[in-house]
């Protein structure tokens, strides 16, 4: 059986029971339930608590053709199949789930709205092109840069929705939605904002003369989630973007590293629990992983932590941060876990943490091991001061630890900054080797707990 038919005929064990990962993998292999690669046991029993209590989705085998004349798909090029596809996950959904099976083709769409208990599968050669036609993306909400708002769809979206899928080895192509999504306007925002406007339904993007653009994949408050295989190629945003979701696995999916489009992150999961990024090829003209947690006031107003993450296996290409906490993080992040990170090409830094007074918030128990390759400034930064901007809300940071990790190339090791009134709690490093650092003078200011041990840089012991 191939990977496909493996996942059609799958079941999960039930997550309430917190099993070893060695029990998990066992268990989903025998039930059909498969990821790309088998994730390793990892280096911290909380890290594999994670992963045992993930829960990946459950489909029916059950097959939804969509280029079926009932529904009427057609991978020519041309045709808008902005309904057909729509009818064929209504129509997965409407007979208690299934697979939505996308054939090879060049099929032109506008936003995809998945619904519970549907797999979209996109088979070899599928894919997908994201339309030109801006009225093929309905109003929906969403989070621009941590901002609850209204706003076009996401190219590919669900809001609500439990035990839904993106999967297949086919493509997501969103070029030719450069004619419409665009902009930048956060300020306008931040001016309702100001104003006392609360509520999200009244932030309204189309029609308003501001534009923001909108993100590639958002499951948004949605529970069981799969993201696996495909290839998103000339996004115009952040390209994965769970949003207040629980049990998202991202796996075996390449991102594009070569859009000149800005802000185009690899994985963004905000205000989540329970997220497994593994066996990923990321890419991105900005952070490879950004987690997120809202920003400054409406962030605090959602009041969501993004917390328990596990990043394994993975390779990164992205320009910024290959695991980044903000700067949307005025909800808070904690319990971050990456382990075997290849980082590639000039990403500035392995871990990039980034608030301030004004943003506030927290990044706790952020934790590195066998992280290596170049670095075009610090290994780790961590900056509470971003951007200069100050208010009333001084972050918390600590502990950060790294473990088995080392470079070839950077600019500076160590470049970790807390406030005078707002320590850093912890910063710990254990058996790794710095080399190629162009300045060893670190910089530690306001950090609490600091520990090194069995750390060179270039062959000298910190």
């Amino acid at each position: 059986m191939d990977r496909r038919q493996l996942l059609r005929t799958g079941a999960m064990v039930a997550a309430t029971a917190v099993v070893s990962p060695s029990l998990v993998r066992t268990a989903n292999a025998a039930t059909g339930v498969r990821l790309t690669k088998d994730i390793p046991t990892l280096p911290w029993a909380a890290a594999n608590d994670i992963v045992a209590a993930t829960r990946l989705p459950v489909f029916p085998d059950v097959n939804f053709l969509a280029t079926d004349p009932k529904y009427g798909a057609k991978g020519d090029n041309k045709t808008d199949n902005t309904g057909a596809f729509g009818k064929a996950i209504a129509a997965a959904n409407a007979a208690g789930g299934g697979h939505v099976i996308v054939p090879a083709g060049q099929y032109v769409t506008g936003a995809i709205h998945l619904m519970s208990n549907v797999d979209l599968h996109l088979e070899s050669g599928a894919v997908l092109r994201f339309s030109g036609d801006a009225s093929k993306f309905p109003t929906v909400l969403t989070r621009y840069e941590g901002i609850e708002c209204m706003n076009r769809s996401p190219m590919v979206y669900a809001y609500g929705q439990t035990n839904i899928a993106v999967t297949g080895s086919g493509t997501l192509d969103a070029n030719a939605t450069s004619s419409w999504n665009k902009g930048s306007d956060r300020a306008y925002l931040e001016s309702l904002i100001a104003k006392g406007v609360t509520d999200p339904a009244k932030r309204v993007f189309p029609g308003s003369g501001h534009t923001g653009r909108s993100t590639f994949i958002e499951p948004y408050k949605c529970d069981t989630v799969l993201i696996q295989g495909v290839t998103l190629k000339n996004p115009k945003f952040w390209q994965i973007h769970p949003t207040l979701c629980r049990n998202v696995t991202v796996d075996g999916v390449r991102t594009d590293p070569s859009t000149a489009s800005s802000n185009t992150d690899g994985c963004d999961p905000e205000s989540c629990d329970h997220v497994v990024i593994t066996n990923c090829q990321l890419g991105a003209h900005d952070d490879n992983i950004a987690i997120k947690s809202g920003r400054d006031a409406d962030g605090r107003r959602v009041n969501v932590p993004c917390q328990n993450l596990v990043v394994v296996n993975c390779a990164m290409n992205g320009n910024w941060g290959a695991i980044t906490c903000g700067s949307e993080q005025s909800g808070g992040i904690r319990n971050v876990y990456a382990f075997r990170l290849n980082v590639t090409g000039a990403t500035k830094f392995a871990l990039y943490v980034k608030s301030n007074t004004q943003r506030g918030g927290f990044s706790q128990n952020i934790n590195l091991d066998s992280v290596s390759g170049t670095f075009d400034r610090s290994f780790v930064f961590v900056t509470s001061t971003y951007n200069n901007q100050t208010g009333n809300f001084p972050p918390a940071f600590g502990p950060f630890t790294i473990s088995n990790s080392s470079c070839t190339r950077a600019d500076r090791v160590f470049d970790v900054s807390g406030l005078a009134d707002s320590h850093i709690k912890g910063l710990v490093a254990t058996d790794c080797r710095f080399a190629g650092v162009a300045n060893t003078a670190n910089i530690l200011n306001n950090v609490d707990g600091r520990r090194f041990t069995n750390v060179t840089v270039n062959g000298k012991p910190i």
